[in-house]
């Protein structure tokens, strides 16, 4: 990877942050019109359909062998499935604030499982820097909680869950990435992992959706810029620079999500 081709792919990384930022203030909004998981499961599958329209026209379907497949099924049950569900109810039950403070631990958690499965050097730095994230993150959430130990034991460990199968996909996604195309890799997911969330919607949300005339139209606007910029095409970005420059060094720039939040 040359050093403009480089620069270009951290542009376009710092253009995915922006919208991770403002994504997590909009799934706040929509997850107090829509049930959680009924609300991430439609998210992600028109994210998942957008890609796939996307990979049609560009020809790019093949054939993927068993150990892809193992791959990608698992990236989909902790990347789209488990992720967004703990997502969707972690930030129904904290602040949008907190909940991106907990989000800038990935790298941390990417760096941790790196180290563990794909062998990454584990450096004296690296440790400094992850016991500092978690204490100053501790710090501030149990500083800053309105709500008290009870805010803290419900959205904010469910947002630590959501962290923590994120960080964990990054680990399948890299090894699926190796010889497939990221597009594709990422629109598999979210169709998989879309019904993973339907499937979690029907058994924890039986009443189902809300008249769909009584939602407003801002709020239809941030449900589509939700699901098509920030999900289909922001996690399309993101997997082809997995691909590129490796699970730790991309999943650090997910802390600009925190300072874009504050």
């Amino acid at each position: 990877m040359n050093g403009s081709s480089q620069w270009i792919n951290y542009i376009l990384l710092f253009g995915v942050m922006i919208m991770w930022g403002m994504n997590v203030t909009a799934i706040k909004v929509l997850v107090e019109y829509v049930p959680p998981a009924a609300m991430q499961s439609w998210r992600i599958l028109l994210a998942g359909l957008v890609l796939a329209a996307i990979i049609s026209v560009k020809g790019e379907w093949r054939r993927i062998t068993k150990k892809q497949t193992v791959y990608i099924a698992f990236a989909s049950l902790t990347g789209v499935t488990a992720h967004h569900l703990f997502l969707a109810f972690g930030l129904a039950n904290t602040t949008a604030v907190n909940g991106s403070l907990i989000v800038a631990l990935v790298p941390v958690f990417t760096s941790i499982l790196a180290l563990l499965i794909l062998g990454d050097p584990f450096t004296r730095i690296k440790f400094i820097g992850i016991v500092s994230a978690f204490t100053g993150v501790c710090f501030v959430i149990i500083a800053g909680s309105d709500s008290g130990a009870e805010s803290i034991a419900s959205g904010d460990i469910l947002m630590l869950a959501a962290v923590f199968a994120q960080a964990l996909s990054f680990i399948f996604i890299r090894k699926a990435t190796s010889d497939l195309s990221p597009r594709l890799v990422t629109g598999i997911m979210f169709i998989v992992g879309s019904m993973g969330l339907f499937l979690f919607s029907a058994l924890l949300e039986p009443e189902g959706l809300p008249p769909l005339a009584e939602i407003p139209a801002g709020v239809w606007m941030i449900f589509l810029g939700s699901s098509v910029l920030a999900t289909a095409l922001g996690h399309q970005v993101f997997n082809l620079s997995i691909q590129k420059i490796g699970a730790g060094q991309t999943a650090v720039l997910i802390i600009l999500c925190l300072f874009l939040e504050w």
